[in-house]
Formats: structure tokens, sequence, C-alpha cells
């Protein structure tokens, strides 16, 4: 079973940084591309940023760009999530993820890739 916690939201003010961290179990968080996707109250879930295994490839959703920057740890089994200049739109479950299927080396923005979620953790923007 295929296993990751997320942790680091919370309440933060607008403009401020934060930090997300997915800790995964390690069985499968080698070899694996891993993402970041959020859910706005009322809304889907949509892609944020991901990162190839090896972490020289990413990709960052448009709204973010500039802001967020994702990056791992493979020693850790650890993927992160730098999130800055926070708006109150950025208010969201954020949820990380590990890419299935042969190709699951490579970083991918479709959500429908991912086969393995974290339990999400809220973020919450004060303005």
């Amino acid at each position: 079973q295929v296993q990751r916690v997320e942790s680091g939201g919370g309440l933060v003010q607008a403009g401020g940084p934060s930090r997300l961290s997915c800790a995964d179990s390690g069985r499968t968080f080698t070899g694996y591309a891993m993402g970041w996707f959020r859910q706005p109250p009322g809304k889907e879930r949509e892609f944020v940023a991901s990162i190839s295994w090896g972490g020289g490839i990413t990709y960052y959703a448009d709204s973010v760009k500039g802001r967020f920057t994702i990056s791992r740890d493979n020693a850790k089994n650890t993927v992160y999530l730098q999130t800055n200049s926070l708006k109150p739109e950025d208010k969201a479950v954020y949820y990380c993820a590990a890419r299935g299927g042969l190709t699951r080396r490579v970083a991918s923005t479709n959500k429908n890739e991912y086969d393995y979620w974290g339990q999400g953790t809220q973020v919450t923007v004060s303005s």
C-alpha cells in the first residue's frame, strides 16, 4: 500500500510564505514523478506543480508560476512545495500524489495520471 502524508498547511497571512511537505512511505517514491494539486472550496481539484523522479524537470500552473517552487529530497522520500506571496485565492486543500504507470518517472500536469494520493492539508490565507 502506497502511503504519503502531507504537512505544513494552516493559516497563513496574505503575502507570506509557507512550505508544504509530503513524506512518502518510500516503497514507491523511488522512481516516481510527484505532483502537488489543490482543491479550492467548491471547485475541482487542479494542478499546481510537478517534478520528475530525478528532479530535473518541473512544471507549474500559470497561477503559481514565480511564486511556488516544488523540490524533492529522494534520500528522505519527501517532496516539498515552497509557497511564497500567498494570495487569498490560494486557499485550498493541497494534495501530493505520485504518478503511476509505465511513464511514472516523467512529470505530468494531468491529475488523472497520478495514482497515489495523500490525504491533503488545508491552507488558508488571511487577507
